[in-house]
């Protein structure tokens, strides 16, 4: 077999799977929430609702690559949840210092207050992990 036939190293085994499962919880919460808010009150909060269907998206684009596997995909999904985690820090940061910004909270408001701060927790866990995979690849 070569290495282009070889298939992906698994990235959801063990504690993988775990992630997987937060991420594809977030992904039905952050999409079906900002779906709701665009189509029904978009005028009221527009940039809330929009950086809630962001974060969707980013969720989607990582629960996608942990699943496929492969080195390429770990990478992806590593940048991926460090542009997460930036983006919880700065939007975090950003509700609690000029709250009448967002007259309603994102997923990401409050380091995530309303998701009992699994927003800031996921990308910390998923970059240990991934980080971690990478040893595992070559084994």
């Amino acid at each position: 077999m070569t290495a282009a036939q070889e298939k992906p190293t698994r990235l959801i085994s063990g504690p993988g799977t775990l992630l997987v499962w937060f991420y594809g919880v977030m992904v039905v919460g952050a999409v079906s929430r900002s779906a709701y808010q665009i189509a029904t009150d978009f005028d009221r909060a527009p940039l809330a609702y929009s950086l809630s269907a962001v974060a969707g998206l980013v969720y989607g684009f990582i629960t996608y690559t942990l699943v496929r596997g492969g080195e390429t995909a770990r990478k992806a999904a590593l940048v991926c949840c460090a542009a997460e985690l930036a983006g919880v820090l700065i939007v975090g940061t950003w509700t609690l210092v000029e709250p009448s910004a967002f007259p309603d909270a994102t997923v990401w408001s409050e380091y995530g207050m309303g998701y009992l701060f699994i927003p800031v927790l996921l990308p910390l866990s998923a970059m240990y992990w991934l980080r971690k995979a990478a040893g595992r690849q070559g084994a």
